[in-house]
């Protein structure tokens, strides 16, 4: 891959990857390889996609994902309290079933989230007991509809979710981390501060 050249998917699919490589580093070096990516061009093109979002005269809002990712391919409206927001999605070839999703408050101007969640005409998948769980297996969506009730905790960094899940058969709660809306890893609840698990990785890095 060519770092030098205009910003598109295959870059933005890396700063996907950049933000996973601390917690499935073995899962991110197969889709390095996949891609004809080195940890090179993922660092280069997250330091790219960094200098966009502090930058003072790249585009912000919307337009920031239009113009690196092109037009979207579907546009949903979506209601979150009072607001009626509307719902970007690309496709990411990577993860042939998901999509990409960017939540636009009215104006298009405030991103309200962005993440990975399930295409419309996809199965979910099955899960039934904790051990479905396993890396990259679901979306957030995914793991709250087959495990309810599903309540999310204070997340520990930007682009991560965490999700404390009812799992049968398994004592306490099943925490689940995501990263950009997709299952890194899952740990037990810890009995001492359920509201904030313990890490087993170390923190992410830029």
């Amino acid at each position: 891959m060519v770092t030098g050249e205009p910003f598109g998917l295959p870059h933005f699919q890396l700063v996907l990857l950049r933000r996973m490589a601390d917690h499935q580093p073995g899962l991110v070096d197969d889709a390095l390889r996949e891609l004809g990516a080195s940890h090179t061009d993922m660092r280069e093109a997250n330091r790219r996609w960094q200098a966009r979002l502090h930058s003072r005269t790249f585009p912000g809002g919307e337009r920031r994902y239009r113009t690196a990712l092109g037009p979207p391919r579907s546009e949903r409206r979506q209601r979150v309290g009072d607001l009626v927001c509307t719902a970007l999605l690309w496709p990411v070839p990577l993860w042939p079933d998901l999509r990409f999703e960017v939540l636009v408050a009215p104006g298009g101007k405030a991103i309200l989230n962005e993440w990975l969640v399930r295409a419309a005409d996809a199965p979910a998948p099955a899960l039934r007991t904790a051990g479905d769980l396993t890396p990259w297996s679901c979306t957030v969506e995914d793991a709250a509809n087959a495990f309810p009730p599903a309540t999310p905790l204070p997340p520990d960094a930007p682009t991560r979710a965490v999700v404390a899940l009812t799992t049968p058969g398994t004592p306490g709660r099943t925490i689940a981390h995501f990263t950009w809306g997709l299952l890194q890893f899952t740990a037990p609840e810890s009995p001492q501060n359920p509201q904030n698990p313990k890490h087993p990785q170390n923190p992410e890095k830029r």
